[in-house]
């Protein structure tokens, strides 16, 4: 089933210049990208996306980190998105990432560990409507559509 997931570049990721390693897994994947910006998260912003999070001890240091430097948001699309990119991904904890995974790949820290997706399809409607607008995500009819399969 086709479906749409948030993800972010996280400030490490932007910071060491791996937004476009991010980008082509999951282009390569077969995913397509319906809408991307640059941000600077603001802590309203951070204390919303994190709010499940708020009562536990490392809250401060999420909202911290992720309003630390600028962020890639992004809009992906596809069959099963959201499982896709949490397989692309890997764990959260960079230690217990499979080797192959952005984080298994990059990733030395949980606190730094590269990118956010979301992990259900109540949370991908959530986030993505905090980080963006209608008018800011495109449909279109990728060309490569037929060679994927969906």
């Amino acid at each position: 089933m086709s479906e749409r997931t948030l993800v972010l570049i996280k400030p490490d990721g932007v910071q060491r210049a791996l937004v476009g390693e991010v980008i082509k897994r999951l282009e390569t994947k077969g995913l397509q990208l319906v809408g991307m910006k640059m941000m600077q998260v603001s802590e309203e912003l951070a204390s919303e996306h994190y709010a499940e999070h708020r009562d536990k001890d490392f809250y401060p240091d999420l909202v911290n980190f992720i309003t630390s430097a600028p962020i890639i948001a992004m809009v992906w699309q596809g069959k099963d998105a959201i499982s896709q990119v949490r397989a692309l991904m890997g764990a959260t904890d960079p230690a217990k990432a499979a080797p192959g995974t952005m984080r298994g790949d990059f990733c030395l820290f949980v606190s730094n560990n590269l990118v956010h997706g979301s992990d259900s399809s109540e949370s991908a409607a959530r986030e993505v409507d905090l980080f963006f607008q209608p008018f800011e995500i495109f449909a279109y009819e990728q060309a490569t559509s037929g060679w994927i399969g969906y």
